[in-house]
């Protein structure tokens, strides 16, 4: 049936006038409301309200119009400290080529000092330009990718955590600064003993305008510069970095690896009778500890003969050990057994995937783990307790009535009991270690990784 054209519909809402015209008074007010916040919306870094209207659109970035006038100066002072690290450590870059390709090469060529006279001189100068060209590549991609993705301020690029992925280089400028003082003595001395060595810095100093008018001393000095300028750059970008900032935490943490890092190198230096020292900086607790720490890995690492690049420190800490006389401790308990303390260091060592960083995010696959055992200190010195326990050759297990310690039987040999004061942290260990000794271990395929032997004879019926 049709419908009257008349009868279709209403053509208004069918609400009425009063009604309709509050909603317009409160789409009015909301309108209002909405302005009123645009006004005084928030800082987009730090959540404050109160920002400068914008007049002129057209000239002014959005994004940064989201900003107060305290982040915006902060933003673009944490820009000016990152480009000032990248392009210092292009610098120093620069002066590891000219050391190179300016005096080793040409000295080298020339004859003008044996192959171990130069060693004593440069002594890794070539590992420091290595490791130099990685870090720098790095930090380059990072600044290109920001602008090419329109991120002027380079909020996205994360020094801290690039650092820290980084921070195998330490060790490197830690054998370079240890033989800085023999370096010296050394050059002086082959100076004063050979005229062509003389001449040749002389004219080099003088006519080559590649080196500046700077001598030879001083360009190797540049790694000692570096080495000691990163906490300073670090502190910069750490306070222009508000603490909401995901790089912030790796800020912190790279600046007090470097700190412990050049505090152990002061120590080391002392201990072998050097005067000189690289610049000091405030001792606490944390850094002393990491101190420690750096000492313990270098004796670890000395003892395994591992490349440092391919060894990964899993675990380290203190643990209480025990050697039990027999196996019936468990039913005596481990009130019975003589615990004494003990530094203990799990270290894993494992191919790189990628040649591109020193620490991979993707390690490759496990070639060996160890468990370092160490005495705490005595007269300065760290001593081990024995050789390694090569866990490919141990058995890890744990009793259900002892769970706040766990046993480790190196085969053939003899056992060790180990707890921890807590005992989250005595599982953690004990699950650690197990992992490692039943990827490796020959007792791998076996259930629980246990020495149970299970006879297994074929079935003759059907």
């Amino acid at each position: 049936t049709r419908t009257k054209t008349a009868d279709v519909e209403r053509a208004d809402s069918g609400i009425g006038q009063m009604p309709a015209r509050k909603w317009r008074n409160r789409a009015s007010e909301t309108l209002s409301s909405l302005q009123a916040w645009e006004a005084h919306r928030p800082c987009t870094d730090c959540g404050e309200r109160d920002l400068p209207v914008e007049t002129d659109v057209q000239n002014c970035n959005q994004r940064r119009a989201d900003l107060c006038e305290k982040c915006r100066k902060r933003r673009t002072e944490r820009k000016e400290s990152v480009l000032e690290f990248v392009n210092t450590e292009a610098s120093y870059g620069e002066d590891l080529r000219i050391i190179k390709e300016e005096f080793y090469l040409p000295m080298q060529a020339a004859g003008l000092l044996s192959q171990e006279q130069l060693q004593g001189i440069f002594s890794n100068i070539q590992e420091l330009i290595d490791l130099n060209e990685n870090f720098l590549e790095i930090l380059q991609e990072e600044i290109d990718q920001a602008f090419d993705q329109g991120d002027d301020d380079l909020m996205t690029v994360c020094i801290g955590e690039i650092f820290l992925e980084f921070v195998n280089m330490l060790p490197a400028f830690q054998t370079y600064c240890l033989q800085q003082s023999s370096s010296v003595n050394m050059l002086n001395a082959l100076e004063k003993e050979k005229e062509l060595l003389r001449i040749f810095l002389n004219v080099s100093q003088n006519d080559n305008t590649a080196l500046r008018r700077m001598n030879l001393r001083s360009f190797l000095m540049a790694p000692l510069q570096r080495v000691t300028k990163y906490p300073l750059l670090l502190s910069r970008i750490i306070k222009a970095t508000t603490e909401y900032h995901p790089d912030h935490g790796s800020l912190r943490e790279a600046k007090s690896r470097i700190e412990s890092h050049l505090e152990h190198i002061n120590m080391k230096t002392k201990q072998e009778g050097n005067t000189w020292t690289l610049r000091s900086f405030r001792q606490d607790s944390k850094k002393k500890r990491e101190v420690i720490n750096i000492e313990m890995r270098e004796t670890a690492l000395k003892t395994v003969g591992w490349l440092r690049e391919e060894t990964r420190f899993v675990m380290e800490g203190s643990l209480q050990l025990a050697q039990p006389p027999d196996g019936q401790w468990v039913k005596k308990g481990s009130k019975t057994l003589k615990f004494q303390n003990m530094q203990v260091l799990l270290l894993v060592n494992m191919k790189r995937v990628s040649e591109s960083s020193l620490e991979s995010a993707e390690p490759g696959p496990v070639k060996d783990a160890v468990l370092v055992l160490i005495r705490d200190k005595n007269n300065g010195k760290f001593h081990l307790l024995r050789e390694p326990l090569r866990l490919s050759n141990c058995i890890v297990s744990s009793d259900p009535d002892c769970d706040d310690t766990f046993e480790l039987i190196e085969i053939r040999r003899e056992a060790f009991v180990f707890r921890d004061s807590d005992r989250a942290r005595t599982h953690h260990w004990f699950r650690q270690i197990r992992r490692y000794s039943r990827e490796l271990g020959s007792w791998k395929k076996r259930r629980n990784a246990l020495p149970n032997i299970m006879i297994s004879t074929p079935h003759t019926r059907p």
